[in-house]
């Protein structure tokens, strides 16, 4: 790759390769359709973000009050 070459990246809904520049105007993605498919994952759950759950506060673990 030459130092003026943009950087070639795989979409992340249908891997097609696409071009990482100006003109790609929904990079990552190729498409309108490929974004919109991604977008609906975040909306109907199917992606998360894990998070800890918080310990039960039954008051076992809470300091003794003053």
């Amino acid at each position: 790759m030459s130092a003026g070459a943009a950087p070639v990246v795989a979409c992340p809904t249908c891997r097609k390769p696409v071009s990482w520049e100006a003109a790609s105007t929904h990079r990552p993605f190729c498409s309108e359709r490929c974004r919109l498919i991604d977008l609906g994952a975040w909306a109907s759950e199917r992606y998360s973000i894990p998070v800890e759950t918080p310990p039960d506060q039954d008051g076992f673990d809470l300091p003794p009050e003053r």
